[in-house]
């Protein structure tokens, strides 16, 4: 299902959608096109991509064409979706230590849909971070993993 989204393949590419998507969610989708679990989510974002047309822009990225933004956003685990508003960055609070991300497939549709309005409302009210509306049972866990400590 990749192929029905747009992709950003460099790092002007990606500069350039953060600087001039406004008034709506930008959505990044770092992975790769031969991920089983990337074209999992990317099925959910194609099938979305129409309904949320008025709030939300979203975008594939191969995280081995950007790395200055894999290793910015400290993706380690694909995929990992991150969201912007105006330019400005938005968090989410999933209940896990790691806010600029999502980290893994949406389990359904509408935990996707949910998503986007919660960051979409929260930043037309000016806030930077968020709680998500997901269900806990369906947000994926993982270990943090730092590296040089």
């Amino acid at each position: 299902m990749s192929f029905l989204l747009p992709k950003l393949t460099c790092k002007r590419e990606v500069d350039q959608a953060i600087k001039s998507v406004a008034e709506k969610v930008l959505v990044l989708r770092f992975g790769r096109d031969d991920d089983a679990v990337c074209l999992q989510l990317d099925d959910i974002l194609a099938k979305t991509a129409h309904d949320l047309s008025k709030m939300a822009v979203i975008y594939l990225v191969d995280v081995n064409n950007v790395p200055v933004y894999t290793q910015y956003f400290d993706i380690s685990y694909i995929p990992s979706t991150v969201f912007f508003f105006n330019g400005q960055h938005m968090k989410v609070d999933y209940g896990s230590p790691d806010h600029t991300k999502f980290v893994g497939s949406f389990k359904t549709k509408q935990d996707f849909i949910d998503l986007i309005e919660v960051i979409y409302r929260g930043a037309m009210r000016g806030k930077l971070i968020v709680r998500s509306p997901i269900d806990p049972n369906n947000i994926p866990k993982y270990d943090l993993l730092y590296q040089g400590i």
